[in-house]
């Protein structure tokens, strides 16, 4: 296996993981007896990292499906590179950091991270009209 296909296997991962820390936060708050419940009712979370870990998810999932199409199209047309190699690797650690970042309510520092990643998915697309 490529290491931009391993990477994108570590992206993968990290979105599970993502989808369980909101989830984690709001069963910390609401205890587990909501949790294994039906849930028709959520109360509004008075804790701010709740909001913040679901963002998080939600801004990965906006830009996790143009990675994963990236990778596969450079990995299936043989242009894998330096270029696919280094935006894979700046995408998936950038998309790592920022969960913290954001999680602990950091601004700007967050951001630029944000940018990182883009600059990553950026680069691997690149990669493929070169």
């Amino acid at each position: 296996m490529t290491t931009e296909l391993t990477y994108l296997a570590a992206a993968l991962v990290l979105a599970l993981v993502q989808i369980f820390l909101p989830a984690g936060a709001r069963t910390l708050e609401f205890g587990s007896k909501w949790n294994a419940g039906a849930r028709d009712q959520t109360p509004i979370s008075t804790n701010p990292v709740v909001g913040r870990l679901e963002r998080a998810q939600t801004n990965l999932y906006e830009t996790l499906p143009l990675f994963i199409g990236a990778v596969l199209i450079a990995h299936v047309t043989g242009a894998e590179s330096a270029l696919t190699l280094w935006g894979a690797a700046l995408y998936f650690w950038a998309r790592l950091v920022y969960i913290p970042l954001y999680a602990f309510g950091v601004p700007y520092v967050r951001s630029l991270v944000w940018l990182v990643s883009l600059a990553g998915l950026i680069m691997i697309l690149a990669a493929l009209f070169i």
